[in-house]
C-alpha cells in the first residue's frame, strides 16, 4: 500500500472522474463493470473530498479543505478515506515526474491513459505500466496471422525487446490474414520480412529474430533459457532470457504441451491464442498460479459432452484440416487478444487470474468463450 503522506498532489484519475447520483451517493471510476464503485455519502463529505482531490493541493491542504466544510470529521477520517481511494486505484500524483523522454511521452500519450483507466492498483505515477513494458523481454514463436497481429500490438505499445522465431517463408496464401507481409515479400523468410516491418513501426523497441523451427521440446527449452541472462542461483526466475513467452505457432501438433512443460520448468509465464473456425480464444498461464495448460485441457475434456460412440476419435465431432480456415478478422482478433493478454501479464493491468482461456464465438454475438479451472492435483505436468 502506498502511504498518503508520500503524495505531493493527489487527484482522482481523470478517467475515474466522480459524480453524484440522484440519491446522493458518489460514483467513482465510471460505469464500467470491474472499475466503477458507488460510495454511500449521507453527510456529503465524501463528495467534498473527491472534489478537493483535484491535483492542486497536498494531502494536508485537502484535509483542511474538507474540515472547513465538515467540522464534525477528524483528520484521521479524511486521511483514511484518501488512503482507501488510493488503495482502490482511483488516485494518482500529478506531482510525480514523467520518467520517459519527451519522444516516448508523445508516442504513448494515448495508451498510457487507457492503462491508467484499467489499473486498480495504487500507483504514484500513471507511467508505471509503460516503464514495465519498456523493460520487458518477450519471446514470440510463430509470426503468421495471430503472431503478426500480436507482434504489431506489442511493438506499437512499447515492449522493450521482442524476439521473433519462425521457420517459414512468405507464401501467397498467407496474405489474406498475415499483416506483416506484402506481395513483394513472397519467398522471403517470414522473420526477415517481419523484422523489417516491425522496426519501421517503432525504432525505440529492440526487435530481433531467428529463422528456426521448433521440432521437439528441447528446442523450446533452448529458446527460453538460452545463454544471455544467467545468475549464480539456477533456481532464480532471472536464469532465463525472457519475461514472457507468446505462443502463436500451430505446428507441430504438440507444441503447446511442450511449451507448457518448458515454461513450468523455467517458471516462465506464457500466453497463447488461435482460432478454430468462428471460435477465437486466448489462454493465460503462470507457473504456480492456477491451472496450467494441461490442467485446463483436461477440465475442458471432462466438461464437454460430444456424445460420440465409445472408441471414436473426438475429431469426428470437430474435424481438423491441414490448415486452419481463417480471415484477417479471425487472425486479427486472436492476435489482438494475444497482445492484450501479454500486456496484462507484463504490467498487471488489468489484473488477470491465470489458468484461464477466454474468447468469442463469431457466430453468436454475446456468447463468450470462458474456461477457468483450478489447478489439478493429478495433473502430470504441474502436480510437482
Amino acid at each position: 500500500m502506498v502511504a498518503v503522506e508520500v503524495l505531493s498532489q493527489p487527484r482522482i484519475k481523470p478517467e475515474h472522474r466522480p459524480y453524484r447520483t440522484v440519491d446522493g451517493n458518489v460514483r467513482v471510476g465510471s460505469v464500467i463493470y470491474g472499475i466503477g464503485v458507488e460510495i454511500a455519502d449521507p453527510q456529503g463529505w465524501v463528495w467534498s473530498l473527491v472534489q478537493a482531490m483535484d491535483g492542486s493541493r497536498g494531502p494536508e491542504a485537502i484535509v483542511d479543505e474538507v474540515l472547513s466544510k465538515h467540522a464534525d470529521l477528524t483528520d484521521e477520517d479524511i486521511q483514511q478515506a484518501m488512503a482507501d481511494l488510493l488503495d482502490a486505484g482511483f488516485v494518482e500524483d500529478v506531482g510525480v515526474k514523467v520518467p520517459l523522454p519527451e519522444r516516448e511521452q508523445i508516442r504513448y500519450s494515448r495508451g498510457v491513459p487507457l492503462l491508467r483507466w484499467m489499473d486498480r492498483e495504487p500507483r504514484l505515477s500513471p507511467w508505471h505500466a509503460q516503464l514495465r513494458l519498456r523493460e520487458a523481454r518477450v519471446l514470440l514463436i510463430g509470426i503468421g496471422g495471430t503472431g503478426g497481429y500480436a507482434a504489431q500490438s506489442l511493438v506499437a505499445s512499447g515492449v522493450g525487446h521482442l524476439h521473433c522465431v519462425d521457420a517459414d517463408v512468405v507464401e501467397l496464401s498467407n496474405l489474406n490474414r498475415q499483416p506483416l507481409f506484402r506481395e513483394s515479400d513472397l519467398g522471403r523468410p517470414k522473420v526477415e520480412a517481419a523484422l523489417e516491418t516491425l522496426r519501421a513501426l517503432n525504432s525505440d523497441v529492440c526487435i530481433t529474430g531467428e529463422c528456426r523451427e521448433v521440432q521437439e521440446p528441447k528446442d523450446l527449452a533452448d529458446l527460453i533459457v538460452g545463454g544471455e541472462r544467467t545468475t549464480t542461483n539456477t533456481d532464480s526466475p532471472d536464469n532465463r532470457r525472457y519475461d514472457l513467452l507468446v505462443m502463436a505457432a500451430d505446428q507441430p501438433t504438440d507444441i503447446r504441451r511442450w511449451t507448457n512443460r518448458a515454461c513450468l520448468a523455467a517458471r516462465l509465464p506464457w500466453v497463447d491464442a488461435g482460432y478454430r473456425g468462428p471460435l477465437v480464444t486466448v489462454g493465460v498461464y503462470v507457473p504456480g498460479q492456477g491451472a496450467c495448460y494441461e490442467c485446463l485441457r483436461t477440465a475442458e475434456i471432462e466438461r464437454r459432452d460430444l456424445r460420440i460412440a465409445p472408441g471414436q476419435d473426438e475429431e469426428v465431432a470437430s474435424p481438423r484440416m491441414p490448415w486452419n480456415p481463417a480471415t484477417a478478422v479471425t487472425a486479427g482478433l486472436s492476435g489482438i487478444f494475444l497482445g492484450h493478454a501479454a500486456i496484462s501479464l507484463l504490467t498487471g493491468i488489468p489484473a488477470v487470474d491465470p489458468g484461464l482461456c477466454f474468447g468469442v464465438n463469431l457466430m453468436v454475438p454475446g456468447d463468450p468463450v470462458l474456461l477457468h479451472s483450478p489447478r489439478r492435483l493429478d495433473c502430470p505436468a504441474c502436480k510437482e
